[in-house]
C-alpha cells in the first residue's frame, strides 16, 4: 500500500511547486505593483462601451450555428492528428472508425451550411 502512494509523490511535489509560483506571481504582483483602484477601472469591462438592453434577450439562432461550427472543426481537428499518427497500427478498422467520424461530422458541416449558418449578410 505504501509503496502505490510514494508512486504519487512527483505528482504531489509538482502540485506544490506549481501552487508556490502562484502564490508568489499574485502577491509579487500585490506588492511591487501600483494598486490605484478607481470607480471607472472597477467597472465591468463590455467590449468598450455602456451596457444596453437586458441581458436576457433572444438570441439569434446564427450564434450557437457558429458555436457548433467550431465545435466539429476543433473536434476534427483534435481527433484527426493522433489517427494520423497511429494509422498503420490500427488497420482498416480504424480507417473506418474515422470515416464514420468525419461522414457525422460532414453531416453537420452540411447542416449548418444549409440554415446559412456561413451567411452574414
Amino acid at each position: 500500500m505504501q509503496l502505490a502512494l510514494v508512486e504519487y509523490l512527483p505528482i504531489l511535489v509538482f502540485m506544490a511547486i506549481a501552487g508556490g509560483i502562484a502564490i508568489a506571481m499574485v502577491g509579487g504582483s500585490l506588492l511591487l505593483a501600483r494598486q490605484k483602484p478607481y470607480a471607472e477601472k472597477l467597472t465591468a469591462y463590455e467590449c468598450g462601451f455602456e451596457a444596453f438592453g437586458d441581458a436576457r434577450q433572444r438570441f439569434d439562432v446564427r450564434f450557437y450555428l457558429v458555436a457548433i461550427l467550431f465545435i466539429i472543426f476543433d473536434l476534427e481537428v483534435a481527433f484527426l492528428f493522433p489517427w494520423a499518427v497511429s494509422l498503420a497500427q490500427i488497420g482498416m478498422f480504424g480507417f473506418l472508425s474515422m470515416i464514420g467520424f468525419l461522414a457525422v461530422l460532414t453531416v453537420g458541416f452540411a447542416y449548418e451550411w444549409r440554415k446559412g449558418a456561413l451567411d452574414w449578410e
